[in-house]
């Protein structure tokens, strides 16, 4: 049985020799099928339609390996947790629960992202040490979500990510959001606003133009864009809200008054070990999402320029 393992997670485990810029601290590996996904998700090298690349996800390589070895040698890396990716073919929910199996006597938690299944297999999803599910939403705009993920239903993914609450308890729902797929900062913020109303959490990417895939010529968001929804997620998380401040359906700035942002905020927000370093840009520039808090000094001066916008 072969599976796929991201470039970094693959160097940190000796799988490959080259250097790291930043050590992944949880293993991203990644369901393997010799074809395209059924499904056809307009930003995703995989997906159906798309021309990519087979060994791609996002900006990343997934070289495959025999999966034995790979279970050898994942102890080598010192993960804090396993991440599982999937993409949809026959019998892949079978391959799942193999490999969840196969990676059970490592006791290292194991996070899922995966499309919408039942109650049941969520429940043995937890039985072999599942902790989190990280549930592909993506599109954060019901207007536009049949476009770009034509293969599923807006509230066919809320529907799922309750279930996962459901099974595996508050906060064990990661819904992946990407910024700069055309929606509107004020679609981002009632996406956050639902997602820990039902008791989830968010993740946050960033788009990442592909070539060979449907959104191929769509530019990715400023990094300004960015940071200005990372810390508006965090106001949500935090029941603050009514501290974005928007022009129109744009965040214009923030009423930061009595509140200080933690650097963490601009970090890579996902499970419990996950820093998902470069994923979605390349070593070279600034990252999205940095892979460890950047120092106060750069908060805070972020913070100050953003200040210098804000309405009087």
């Amino acid at each position: 049985m072969l599976v796929r393992v991201s470039y970094g997670t693959a160097i940190a485990m000796g799988l490959i020799r080259a250097k790291l810029l930043a050590r992944p601290t949880t293993a991203y590996l990644m369901t393997y099928w010799p074809g395209r996904c059924k499904n056809d998700c307009a930003f995703c090298a995989q997906a159906r339609s798309s021309r990519a690349n087979l060994d791609r996800l996002s900006r990343v390589t997934w070289p495959a390996f025999e999966l034995e070895k790979v279970v050898q040698a994942l102890p080598n890396g010192r993960f804090g947790r396993i991440c599982l990716q999937t993409i949809d073919y026959p019998r892949m929910l079978d391959d799942v629960l193999a490999l969840l199996g196969a990676f059970k006597p490592l006791n290292l938690p194991v996070s899922v992202s995966i499309t919408p299944v039942s109650r049941e297999t969520l429940e043995e999803f937890r039985e072999l040490g599942v902790d989190y599910v990280g549930v592909g939403l993506d599109v954060a705009s019901e207007r536009l979500f049949s476009e770009i993920k034509p293969d599923f239903e807006w509230d066919e993914m809320w529907d799922f990510a309750g279930r996962v609450v459901d099974v595996l308890g508050p906060r064990k729902a990661l819904i992946h959001v990407i910024v700069g797929l055309g929606e509107t900062d004020r679609e981002l913020v009632e996406v956050f606003e639902r997602a820990y109303a039902i008791g989830a959490d968010v993740s946050l990417f960033a788009f990442t133009p592909l070539k060979g895939t449907r959104l191929e010529n769509l530019e990715p968001p400023s990094i300004e864009r960015y940071r200005k929804v990372q810390l508006a997620r965090w106001l949500v998380e935090k029941g603050l809200s009514d501290r974005i401040i928007f022009d129109g359906d744009s965040i214009e700035g923030f009423d930061l008054a009595g509140i200080e942002v933690p650097p963490a905020v601009f970090a890579t927000h996902g499970c419990p070990a996950c820093n998902r370093p470069y994923y979605n840009e390349r070593p070279k520039k600034e990252p999205y999402n940095f892979p460890f808090p950047p120092e106060k000094e750069y908060v805070m001066e972020f913070l100050t320029r953003l200040g210098s916008r804000r309405p009087r």
